[in-house]
């Protein structure tokens, strides 16, 4: 079976982003040279990759662009290589390469997709996917990069989960810019 991975910057106050959507405090400092060796390493992974509309389109704006494989080659090689999952309603079509689109419900489709051949699966970004398969206990790992900034308010990942769900730290890694690594296991069943 195919293990299900989340992958989110988050604030020390757990959103994923500001009150107004934004992101961009999550990639202040990300210029960090440790902070950089350590995310090229994750990006070496035999992942599929999965997100929603709104990641997706970030993602595909970004990493096949010249100046991503100039600045980040290994990240930008491995983001535009793996296999990739696109949920969308709105989408016609999905042009990053090795992207599928499914259209279908993110549950019962991760749900299908676990239970067939292939790599794992990580999910970046895409809270409302998230707190749908965290509900249905899809989830296997919840990988978090804490960034050292109060937002106040914003959006969680796990909003609207039911159950209290625990998990168990698994591995951690404290960066000198101050963020700090998490990644957690699911402990007991919601």
């Amino acid at each position: 079976m195919r293990k299900v991975s989340v992958f989110n910057s988050v604030s020390m106050d757990g959103y994923y982003t500001d009150a107004n959507n934004d992101m961009s405090w999550a990639h202040e400092g990300a210029n960090d040279p440790e902070l950089m060796e350590f995310t090229k390493g994750n990006a070496q992974g035999e992942n599929a990759l999965v997100f929603g509309r709104i990641t997706y389109e970030m993602m595909a704006a970004s990493w096949p662009t010249p100046e991503m494989k100039k600045k980040m080659p290994d990240v930008a090689k491995g983001m535009n290589e793996a296999p990739k999952y696109v949920f969308s309603r709105t989408l016609d079509e999905a042009t990053w390469e090795n992207t599928t689109l499914l259209k279908e419900d993110p549950v019962k489709a991760i749900a299908r997709i676990k239970q067939t051949p292939g790599p794992d699966l990580t999910l970046l970004g895409s809270g409302t996917i998230v707190a749908q398969l965290a509900e249905a206990g899809l989830i296997d790992e919840v990988q978090l990069m804490i960034v050292p900034v109060v937002l106040g308010a914003g959006k969680s990942h796990f909003a609207g989960v039911t159950g209290k769900p625990w998990w168990s730290l698994s591995r951690s890694k404290a960066f000198k810019n101050g963020r700090v690594f998490v990644a957690y296991g699911r402990t007991k069943p919601k």
